[in-house]
């Protein structure tokens, strides 16, 4: 496709396809160099075994523990291939049952995800902010733009536990508070309608209706069908057979528009629709401070002990977990 005359024409196009063929190229040269390295350290590993050199035994085990790790990235890089996944992510995070506890809960979270916008190097811009009746935070909804973030934080989405000794009851019971995160992506506000040529079927007849002889002895109404839609628009109030087209054209256009529209809507109405009630028995995951110290993921069972690193933004590992499971909600 890049090697079309008319590849160019189209700015816009010509840019996403060659943003799309770098993707592709960089996978399989990661691809490629993963299954070199590999192939190496099988023949390394087996030379080692003949000479009983232990020392390139431990250098080959060094070289597969850094081989994991690059499968690991490239695993979660060819999941991020939805259809927005490269575009940039809007956050909305709630305060669900709890009350003040839920509101301070919807605080740390808001942290937490400021923390791994800043870790990530991507650029974070507040678009809501509703303050708590006594602490903390009601709601909160913000932009985060970077390589792939929808793509990254969608696994986000869901219901957020947290299981700890109330700061706010002074009887210091345990508390479960709840908050909910909704991720989705930034859609561009214009749409943008593009009409290939070969996908119209341009008929031409006389009109019919008001408009004296010239109207009614010359082939100049048009009608157009978009072949891939079925939308069908004719014209036939002007004299001209050009200008005719010409305001078809227009209307096409605009009921093109607003098909176009219409799906976009469909599809935001899709997301928000998937998301679940703010309360117990729908969380993704839960962080526990009390009787003991862990954050689960109930999608994929992956669990880390050190739950303030992960409260401080360090969710890479969960969002990965996440990804290569395939269990996105």
């Amino acid at each position: 496709m890049t090697a079309r005359e008319d590849f160019w024409n189209d700015p816009d196009r010509a840019t996403t396809l060659l943003k799309e063929r770098t993707r592709v190229s960089d996978l399989i040269d990661t691809w490629d160099g993963i299954f070199e390295e590999i192939e190496d350290a099988e023949t390394l590993l087996e030379l080692a075994h003949e000479e009983g050199d232990k020392e390139t035994e431990q250098e080959v085990a060094r070289q597969l523990g850094e081989l994991e790790a690059r499968v690991k990235t490239f695993s979660v890089a060819i999941m991020l291939d939805g259809e927005d996944d490269d575009k940039n992510a809007i956050v909305s995070i709630n305060a669900g049952a709890g009350g003040t506890d839920s509101q301070d809960w919807t605080e740390m979270l808001f942290r937490m995800y400021s923390r791994w916008v800043d870790k990530k190097g991507f650029k974070f811009q507040m678009i809501d902010f509703q303050p708590g009746d006594e602490a903390g935070v009601k709601g909160v909804t913000f932009s985060v733009s970077g390589e792939y973030s929808y793509g990254l934080l969608k696994v986000e989405s869901g219901v957020h536990r947290l299981v700890r000794i109330s700061p706010f009851n002074a009887n210091g019971k345990r508390q479960t508070s709840f908050a909910s995160v909704f991720v989705y992506p930034e859609l561009k506000d214009e749409i943008r309608v593009e009409i290939d040529e070969g996908d119209l079927r341009i008929d031409v007849f006389r009109a019919s209706g008001a408009g004296g002889q010239h109207v009614n002895k010359t082939s100049s109404a048009v009608r157009i069908t978009h072949m891939p839609s079925g939308v069908v628009v004719q014209c036939q109030q002007e004299p001209s057979q050009h200008r005719n087209k010409e305001i078809a054209m227009k209307v096409l256009q605009s009921r093109l528009y607003q098909i176009e529209k219409e799906k976009q809507n469909r599809k935001m109405q899709d997301l928000h629709d998937g998301k679940d009630d703010i309360a117990w028995g729908s969380q993704i995951r839960s962080y526990v401070l009390h009787p003991y110290r862990m954050v689960k993921d109930h999608r994929t069972d992956f669990e880390m002990g050190d739950v303030d690193k992960v409260l401080d933004g360090n969710i890479d590992r969960f969002i990965e977990e996440t990804l290569i499971s395939g269990k996105v909600k």
